[in-house]
């Protein structure tokens, strides 16, 4: 049975795993506007945490990321978890429940955008990997984790399945070979940090994203 990662995000399993792995279940004040990146950490609603899967531009020029789609509806907004007093910096223009991918659209001035976050710089999307090769995730609750690619196990064409450690908070997490984006965390089956990863590939995202048009359109990475 899969779980969706986001709901449960407050739970104290998730915020002592995240602070014992590598501290990323504590926020803390800084200076300015929020750096924000493929791996940082939103509250979503004021409620639920999930993670950044990047950051970028589309073609109109906007400033958009994106998350998985069950963080959120149209219309969320969202806040730094670094950061959670700054406000709002941005909302959800669009969450797509088939493919479990949403659009932030970012407030101009409210976030500082970032390639890199951890131990993961995106610098560019690609098309999904393949068994046996080795990807990596950088995650808000369990930090950066790698494991092997499994493929896409029921042919779907949308999705990829690996042995990476997820668990809830780390949905929307960038799925990277080298400092390609290949993909974005959205599940686990049966056991957190234990059952596969189950995510959703970019190039459906980016297909599905160019193909509807609006906010998100014509993405490219910072």
């Amino acid at each position: 049975m899969f779980s969706k990662l986001a709901k449960v995000a407050n739970t104290a399993f998730a915020l002592a795993l995240g602070a014992a792995l590598l501290g990323t279940g504590a926020a803390t004040a800084q200076a300015g506007p929020p750096v924000i990146g493929g791996g940082s950490g939103i509250i979503i609603d004021n409620a639920f945490e999930c993670t950044v899967t990047t950051v970028g531009y589309d073609g109109a020029g906007r400033l958009v990321g994106l998350t998985a789609g069950h963080c959120g509806d149209a219309g969320a907004p969202v806040s730094a978890e670094v950061d959670p007093g700054y406000g709002e910096i941005g909302r959800f223009a669009y969450s797509n429940p088939e493919l479990d991918y949403a659009v932030i659209e970012f407030t101009p001035g409210r976030i500082t955008p970032v390639n890199r976050v951890g131990n993961v710089t995106i610098t560019g999307v690609g098309g999904p990997a393949q068994f046996p090769t080795i990807v990596c995730k950088e995650g808000r609750t369990t930090g950066n984790t790698c494991g092997i690619t499994w493929g896409d196990i029921f042919a779907t064409g949308a999705e990829t399945w690996s042995q990476m450690c997820v668990v809830e908070g780390d949905s929307g997490a960038p799925v990277v070979v080298g400092s390609t984006l290949v993909g974005m965390v959205n599940a686990y089956l049966a056991v957190a940090c234990f059952g596969p990863e189950v995510g959703t590939n970019m190039n459906s995202i980016m297909a599905d994203i160019n193909a509807r048009g609006g906010v998100g359109a014509g993405y490219r990475p910072i």
